[in-house]
């Protein structure tokens, strides 16, 4: 799913785009540091301003877990470049990613691979008002009004949805300007997709719950909502630091689900003025490491190509594909080379 969320789209500060020209700047995965001549600059690029999605990276960066590995990773904070291109066209060794963004990207033919499944469920949820008895499932949408962001995928999603509860998938569309719990509350839709993680979860301590049907309920195969990527060029030049990268995240989210209010602690310390809301972010720690985190074998970071192929075979029938020249394809891709679990450690 696409990296939308409750959290603010932040605009690059000066000083953020000062690091980032001075970091993409420099050849990837090569640069020396001051304090450790001898450690490997590596880049990770944000998806949008600090949040739990994030714990592992900013746990494993405060308890020097890339230090240790001879690592000085730069965490790029978001700017008006989407990770995905940053990735694509070499600028960040790493970056927050999602499944719907590296299929689109592979299919275009650009350089994108995902090396690690932060979420193992699907991160997003269709939502409505906790107070709307007439709508009882997927199949009560019709003729209803979505507030959404825009983005292509999102009306096949819906209508496939509705149609495989039983509905004829027939609704109008707005767009969302505020924050989903916000928009329903205030009738200026019916429906939206919030990510139950974060939006859903202040939307109870708020008071304006939410009721939520699981697209995996009603057929739709699940989603790596986030994921943290690379790019081919990037991975096999630079094999062994990928390696210690990824051990280094791996460490970092296993320590997120074990513990996850420590872990909320470590993230909100490593950003204090972004991160206000604490009892949000301890309550989406605890969530993420009870229910998102782990896998049903309770493995971390692995992917499926099973569900890498059925979420092309989505994209491509709805029409949504097109290679580098703005072509839509002809034959659903070959999603088994859009990841690799070749650089998580064993487990």
């Amino acid at each position: 799913m696409t990296r939308r969320s409750p959290l603010r789209r932040t605009v690059l500060p000066a000083a953020a785009a000062a690091l980032l020209f001075a970091v993409t700047a420099c050849s990837a995965g090569t640069e020396a540091t001051a304090s450790d001549p001898s450690a490997t600059t590596v880049t990770l690029a944000l998806d949008w301003t600090p949040n739990t999605n994030h714990t592992g990276i900013y746990v494993a960066q405060e308890l020097g877990w890339f230090e240790d590995a001879g690592i000085d990773l730069k965490i790029l904070p978001y700017g008006s470049t989407d990770p995905n291109t940053l990735i694509a066209s070499h600028k960040a060794d790493f970056g927050i990613s999602y499944q719907e963004g590296i299929t689109v990207a592979r299919a275009a033919g650009q350089d994108i691979t995902s090396v690690y499944a932060v979420t193992q469920k699907t991160d997003v949820t269709i939502a409505v008002s906790a107070d709307r008895d007439d709508i009882r499932t997927p199949k009560d949408l019709d003729g209803k009004t979505y507030a959404g962001f825009g983005a292509a995928y999102e009306k096949p999603l819906l209508q496939k949805v509705i149609r495989n509860a039983g509905g004829k998938g027939e609704f109008t569309s707005v767009a969302l300007n505020t924050s989903a719990y916000a928009a329903l509350y205030a009738g200026q839709a019916d429906f939206a997709m919030p990510m139950p993680t974060w939006e859903g979860l202040e939307a109870e301590l708020t008071g304006k719950p939410l009721k939520n049907f699981a697209l995996s309920d009603y057929g739709f195969p699940e989603i790596y909502s986030t994921l943290i990527a690379s790019s081919d060029a990037y991975l096999k030049k630079n094999t062994g630091t990928a390696k210690k990268v990824v051990a280094a995240l791996y460490k970092g989210y296993a320590y997120a689900a074990a513990h996850p209010e420590k872990a909320a602690d470590l993230l909100i310390k490593a950003n204090k003025s972004e991160l206000t809301n604490t009892e949000l972010v301890h309550e989406s720690a605890q969530l993420l490491a009870d229910d998102y985190y782990r896998a049903a074998d309770g493995t971390l970071g692995g992917q499926s190509a099973e569900r890498w192929q059925d979420f092309a075979d989505f994209e491509f029938q709805a029409g949504l594909l097109t290679d580098a020249n703005g072509k839509k394809l002809t034959e659903a891709p070959d999603a088994s080379a859009f990841f690799t679990d070749d650089y998580l450690p064993e487990q």
